[in-house]
């Protein structure tokens, strides 16, 4: 299915009709995949500089890893490590827009309205910050409305799903429809791939994704970059499961996925332009996942 959905970035509303590929800049020392690092202020501008040269449509900049079991980090830290990543994106490009990946209500509203961020990435989808969404509300931007139980040090112990599509759409709907009534115009889901959820769980709920769609009246994020749903089935590393992250990229670019979080941009926007070529002359059933 091909996407079609629009966002107000910068008071102007752009319509899209193809997959956008949001590259990954950690400002932290401890995400799980090392090449996704920069820690340094040289380290995340030369991060950042490759992540638009290779085609990146956004870059989604975080200062606190959300790998399962990562250690908390003091929000000051986060502030600082967050302003690195935003700066060093600008420098890179005056138009890329810039998401900024936090639970934090305070992180947030610094980070658009200091240094520049369009757009507000939460893993929590608000629940671990009460003030969030209204803060959304304020700063008039999109919000991406990750779907996770627990926090990332408790997540992996609230994997219990009666039906894991039905689930999630229903745990991801009651804050979607608490933002609209704040007037949170632009909001994006994300399934959560790899938050409270078990390796089989994330490949059903891979499989059913168009039914996940269906249910949610929104554009859909994916981010399944070279996580352990594919390590763990292959056996292998991080630093090996390119391969494995670029099938299941191109499987959620066919069930119509707006956005897709990748570490390795060029790759994904090859992926991405191979898919937007076979939707132009698909019809409505010629895909079938």
């Amino acid at each position: 299915m091909k996407p079609s959905f629009t966002l107000c970035l910068r008071r102007r509303i752009t319509e899209y009709t193809r997959t956008q590929v949001m590259g990954i800049l950690n400002v932290t020392p401890d995400s799980f995949y090392a090449g996704s690092h920069a820690f340094a202020e040289d380290e995340a501008a030369a991060r950042a500089e490759r992540l638009v040269a290779e085609g990146a449509d956004m870059v989604d900049v975080g200062g606190y890893s959300s790998r399962s079991g990562a250690a908390e980090v003091p929000v000051e830290e986060e502030l600082r490590r967050v302003e690195i990543g935003i700066r060093a994106v600008r420098r890179a490009s005056a138009t890329v827009p810039v998401s900024v990946d936090t639970f934090r209500a305070e992180v947030a509203r610094r980070a658009v309205a200091d240094w520049g961020a369009d757009i507000i990435n939460d893993i929590s989808g608000g629940s671990l910050d009460p003030e969030m969404h209204a803060t959304v509300a304020e700063l008039h931007v999109p919000y991406i409305l990750m779907h996770m139980r627990g926090t990332p040090q408790t997540m992996q112990q609230l994997t219990s799903y009666t039906d894991i599509v039905a689930d999630v759409a229903a745990e991801l709907s009651r804050p979607l429809e608490r933002l609209r009534r704040l007037g949170v115009a632009d909001v994006i889901v994300d399934p959560g791939f790899g938050f409270s959820k078990t390796l089989e769980q994330n490949y059903e709920l891979m499989a059913r994704l168009p039914e996940l769609m269906a249910l949610i009246e929104a554009p859909m994020l994916v981010g399944i970059s070279r996580k352990s749903m594919i390590t763990r089935l292959c056996g292998i590393s991080a630093e090996g499961a390119l391969p494995g992250t670029t099938a299941l990229n191109t499987a959620a670019m066919l069930a119509g996925a707006a956005i897709i979080r990748v570490h390795d941009v060029a790759e994904a926007v090859q992926a991405r332009d191979v898919v937007a070529e076979m939707h132009r002359y698909s019809r409505p059933s010629s895909v079938v996942l």
